[in-house]
């Protein structure tokens, strides 16, 4: 499986970015995806996650409202459309893929493949 994220790049705070991973190594219309994040100096943590089907969604309480997750399993791509950026959004953006065809969670240790990450930087 290879996951690469797109979309990363500089920007103020309240402008808006859309992260891009597109998918290719097994049936990705099967797995749930996942977004995550790692701060400077801080432990990667959750973001957003997507069901296989797309029908259900998971979002950490700090972009709730602001980040939307979606999916496209016709193209094998899974988008994070981050609206309202705050300088406390920059990190590197890492896209993921679940180890079994089950439903979306937030633990890291569910997820088997990760892309390279991304970086999104918001200057205030």
């Amino acid at each position: 499986v290879q996951l690469q994220a797109s979309g990363g790049g500089l920007v103020q705070a309240g402008d808006s970015l859309r992260l891009s991973c597109a998918a290719s190594g097994r049936a990705f219309s099967s797995y749930a995806m996942g977004w995550f994040r790692q701060a400077p100096g801080k432990e990667r943590e959750f973001v957003a996650a997507i069901s296989s089907g797309g029908s259900n969604t998971l979002y950490a309480d700090s972009v709730k409202g602001r980040f939307t997750i979606s999916r496209d399993n016709a193209k094998s791509t899974v988008t994070l459309q981050m609206n309202s950026l705050k300088p406390e959004d920059t990190a590197v953006y890492y896209c993921a893929q679940r180890r079994l065809p089950v439903g979306a969670t937030g633990r890291p240790s569910d997820y088997a493949y990760w892309g390279q990450g991304t970086l999104v930087t918001v200057s205030s």
